[in-house]
């Protein structure tokens, strides 16, 4: 990111957000819906009374310092290892639709098929820099071994660096140790090197879970990293003015960030942000909106504020591969680079509001963060750069296709996008206009078939192989159904 993030308000009335975000934890306080939670909050020097917490300002703002500005989140392969903070942005895929749709079929279940597919088609994306969940939930899979196939597909389908999900002390344990053996390294080296990430919800308004909780436990604890993110809805879970979301969503992000440094001081964490809208009319979700964007900015003010990594997402409302759900991830894109982003989620593939993944949408939102990446990169201005003698060269009336000054720079320069037409109308064939989508499956397909599973050293591959089989054997984790 060589550019300055767009302030969306003023020191002033950032501060007051800040201001009245320590306010709430100190008066209303949040819930934390686990024991061990609250002892540890209490022993730190929090108010504890019955499941809720209350927060001194000082207490807060000084375990939040503890939290790294900028660290490591090493990868399978240490080429793919991930800096987050800075000026640095990491990239993901989409996680957790329950539905898919493409390759020529209509939407449908989140299958383990289709589940391998999407793990291929991020590993192949140089875009797409590492996942950030089951790009669609594999639900043929049963939930109390889901997460072991999952995570071995993830594993050895890619070398990018891993992703968990904390619905379980076990799960992050699993996960846990998998990501060990397939990196090679010991406990005390996994340990001191983040090296797979979690999400942590707070259930707004002003309540962490027992399973969240218990997920910054055995993450923060192992030194793994934690991305706090409040879903904080205007008009619905939050207030309906974007000040006032702002309010809940960092109250929330700063109690879940100073929990993780509780835990572990020094942990890992980035802070989240997920403020939106809902549609009055409906209560329906609403993304890519002005509200959105705004959000998006003053949330990256925020992180910077607290000098952690700042996280935000690619996201947009349509239910289809239309002009709907590119304008609108458009503005999702423009509010998160703008606003500082380190850590883009559902950067490829979301679609209906989060409830759907599609094949055409991955590759077409691989295509604007590609666009996203060039108009990153620095103008270059120097001798060779201002082309002073090709335009002598050429002079009046003249074109520069055939220069030598073009020849030796429009392969390496120039991105040129995978989706878009070029064609025009007269060179259009019989079968007429072939749309975005349609050119998208095709290049959905071609990936994937590009796919070539990483290498991954054999003994390290088959104590991966009997851990899944033995905790599958084992029964995996209690589920209810």
């Amino acid at each position: 990111m060589r550019f300055d993030p767009i302030r969306a308000v003023s020191d002033d009335e950032l501060e007051s957000i800040h201001q009245a975000s320590l306010r709430v934890l100190a008066e209303t306080g949040i819930d934390f819906l686990d024991g061990t939670a609250r002892r540890q909050l209490a022993d730190a020097g929090a108010d504890v009374d019955d499941n809720r917490v209350r927060f001194d300002p000082e207490l807060v703002q000084a375990l939040v310092a503890t939290a790294p500005a900028k660290f490591t989140m090493h990868g399978i392969n240490p080429e793919r290892d991930l800096i987050l903070g800075g000026d640095l942005m990491t990239i993901t895929s989409v996680a957790s639709p329950p539905f898919v749709t493409g390759l020529g079929r209509d939407r449908r279940d989140g299958n383990r098929e289709d589940y391998r597919n999407l793990v291929k088609l991020g590993h192949v994306l140089n875009i797409i820099h590492t996942v950030a969940g089951y790009p669609v939930e594999p639900m043929d899979l049963h939930p109390s071994v889901r997460h072991l196939h999952a995570t071995h597909d993830m594993l050895t389908l890619s070398d990018k660096p891993p992703f968990v999900y904390s619905l379980s002390r076990q799960r992050n344990i699993d996960a846990i140790e998998m990501t060990r053996i397939a990196r090679g390294v010991d406990k005390a080296t996994i340990n001191e090197e983040p090296s797979i990430f979690s999400v942590i919800n707070a259930s707004t308004p002003l309540r962490y879970d027992t399973v969240m909780l218990h997920g910054i436990q055995e993450m923060s604890a192992s030194n793994q990293v934690i991305v706090i993110t409040p879903f904080t809805l205007a008009g619905a879970m939050a207030p309906i003015t974007v000040a006032g979301a702002l309010v809940l969503q960092n109250a929330e992000a700063l109690a879940g960030i100073a929990y993780t440094q509780v835990v572990r001081p020094g942990a890992p964490v980035i802070y989240g942000g997920f403020t939106s809208n809902v549609d009055m009319r409906s209560g329906a979700p609403a993304f890519g909106t002005p509200e959105y964007w705004k959000a998006c900015l003053v949330g990256g003010q925020l992180a910077r504020r607290y000098e952690l990594p700042y996280r935000s997402s690619n996201v947009n409302a349509s239910n289809s591969v239309d002009a709907q759900s590119a304008y609108e991830s458009v503005f999702s894109l423009w509010g998160a680079v703008m606003g500082g982003v380190n850590l883009l989620l559902h950067g490829a593939g979301w679609l209906e509001g989060g409830l759907l993944t599609s094949y055409e949408k991955m590759v077409i939102d691989a295509d604007t963060l590609n666009m996203v990446a060039a108009m990153l990169k620095p103008i270059i201005v120097d001798d060779a750069s201002l082309a002073v003698e090709a335009i002598a060269e050429v002079g009046p009336a003249g074109h520069f296709f055939g220069t030598a000054h073009t020849q030796e720079r429009y392969t390496t320069e120039h991105f040129q996008p995978m989706v878009s037409d070029w064609r025009n109308y007269e060179s259009w064939d019989e079968g007429g206009r072939v749309e975005a989508h349609q050119r998208a499956e095709k290049l959905a397909r071609q990936l994937i078939d590009a796919h070539e599973e990483p290498p991954m050293d054999p003994a390290r591959r088959g104590e991966l192989d009997d851990f899944v089989a033995r905790r599958v054997a084992e029964g995996g984790v209690e589920t209810d159904y």
